[in-house]
């Protein structure tokens, strides 16, 4: 379960402080997904940074099945966001040296269970997305919506209990969009993830769990 508590973040600015997010709460069980729309630059990357872990609130809380990500040292924190946590971005972040598989596989180098076969698995969602006759190719080699699925396919490796998507077909036609898309909730409903996605894609959202506008620092359902 994610649990989001009366979060707050503020920015230091040269005339005071500049509230991004303000008395946030959100509840998310396992398999559900909600989709986060609002206008540009109104905190939506900022919140999804704050629950992966990647920047701290200012106040309130962030507890992932009861853990407290904040409440972590940095050794810990950083293994939190390793194995809890499966980011996609608007660009995939590809490595261009590496392969497809060397890509997905790359999360799991610092890994704690290293008895896990993750190259296995890494194969077998790479097979999921469609990419298993793409294995060795260089991420230059790919169209857009391929190198979007290898970064799903990247996330997910790890088998994580929070996807954070930014995006995630923001750069992408139509059609990659529509699949990319399908094989993003395909997968959270398959690995029973916890889903947030932030996008300006209407019809993307209305395939979520939920909406929730983030407008004026508030996140508010929508109906």
């Amino acid at each position: 379960m994610l649990e989001v508590r009366n979060l707050s973040k503020e920015y230091p600015v040269p005339d005071g402080k500049l509230p991004v997010l303000s008395a946030v709460d959100l509840t998310l069980n396992s398999g559900e997904s909600a989709a986060i729309v609002g206008p540009s630059g109104s905190g939506k990357s900022t919140l999804l940074y704050v629950l992966g872990a990647l920047e701290p609130p200012t106040a309130g809380k962030v507890l992932l099945d009861g853990i407290d990500p904040f409440g972590l040292d940095e050794k810990r924190l950083a293994a939190f966001r390793n194995e809890q946590v499966g980011f996609v971005f608007q660009d995939h972040h590809l490595l261009p040296q590496c392969s497809v598989l060397e890509n997905v596989l790359i999360p799991t180098l610092v890994a704690g269970d290293k008895e896990q076969d993750f190259e296995a698995f890494a194969r077998k969602l790479l097979d999921d997305v469609g990419l298993s006759q793409r294995l060795h190719h260089r991420p230059h080699a790919l169209s857009g919506g391929e190198r979007q699925r290898v970064a799903l396919a990247r996330a997910l490796v790890c088998k994580p209990r929070l996807m954070l998507c930014d995006e995630p077909t923001g750069n992408l036609d139509h059609e990659a969009t529509e699949t990319v898309a399908s094989l993003l909730l395909e997968l959270h409903r398959r690995h029973n993830t916890i889903l947030l996605l932030v996008t300006h894609n209407q019809n993307l959202a209305r395939r979520l769990d939920r909406i929730y506008e983030l407008k004026d620092a508030r996140l508010v359902e929508m109906p």
